[in-house]
């Protein structure tokens, strides 16, 4: 026997909810708790009922979020969606704890490892035993249910995060590209985004 769609849901709980006044604008921070761990999202206005909600699903990155490193675009992807949010009516940042494309930290900074010897960053986690990208959305499919979300406008350059939020329920209606400029340090890691793995760029 089949499983409903509702049963086929991953357990979400919404955990807690506050204001969070931030250098990009006035937001909402909520928790979320899944069965794979917490999942922090930042919403700006009312999403009860909202269409064509502009929305941000970013994985979480240490090198790059937290750090500022210079090898990926994730801090700047991340900052734009914010700045962008942050003067709209409203809109969500979901960010997915799926550090390295889904792989891990430790995973991920052997592949940096591995790109220092010449391999590209698809190369490095095949060379791992990973596929290309092990991320999911189906847990950002039911946050932005569970926030009352009816359709989204993506902020990514990255077509496979509609095509999952799609599979998982969530009708996308839009996309909203985030291009930063190229530096020394990762424009082969962008190259290698739009060759191999289909981001728009």
């Amino acid at each position: 026997m089949s499983s409903s769609p509702e049963s086929a849901r991953p357990r979400v709980l919404l955990a807690a909810r506050a204001r969070l006044p931030s250098q990009f604008g006035d937001f909402q921070v909520v928790a979320f708790e899944c069965e794979d761990g917490e999942y922090g999202v930042v919403v700006r206005g009312n999403l009860e009922g909202a269409e064509a909600v502009p929305v941000r699903l970013h994985s979480e990155c240490f090198t790059g979020d937290v750090m500022g490193s210079l090898k990926c675009d994730c801090r700047e992807q991340l900052e734009a969606a914010l700045r962008f949010i942050g003067r709209a009516e409203r809109g969500a940042v979901v960010y997915l704890p799926q550090e390295g494309r889904g792989i891990g930290l430790a995973n991920k900074i052997r592949a940096y490892a591995l790109q220092d010897e010449g391999l590209d960053t698809v190369e490095a986690n095949l060379a791992l035993g990973f596929p290309d990208d092990l991320r999911r959305y189906d847990v950002a499919a039911e946050i932005l249910r569970q926030l009352g979300v009816l359709s989204v406008v993506l902020l990514t350059n990255n077509p496979t995060k509609g095509a999952g939020l799609l599979r998982a329920g969530t009708k996308v209606v839009g996309r909203i590209p985030l291009r930063s400029a190229p530096n020394a340090h990762n424009r082969a890691y962008l190259d290698t985004k739009r060759d191999k793995s289909g981001h728009l760029l």
